[in-house]
């Protein structure tokens, strides 16, 4: 299902962090291998995203 929404906080080092849906539902995880794009996989502080939600292994 994509939506939208803000991201909370990224730690480049580490290569995860955490996205804020704008439909108010739980705050989802994020891993560098999902980000879409070339070069270095990043997301910045408070940057509107579009995503796709999926279940992984954990949750």
């Amino acid at each position: 299902m994509r939506t939208t929404g803000t991201v909370k906080w990224f730690n480049d080092s580490k290569g995860f962090g955490f996205i804020t849906p704008e439909d108010g539902s739980k705050d989802c995880f994020v891993h560098f291998s999902a980000i879409q794009g070339s070069g270095f996989r990043t997301l910045a502080e408070g940057a509107k995203v579009e995503f796709d939600v999926v279940q992984g292994q954990k949750g």
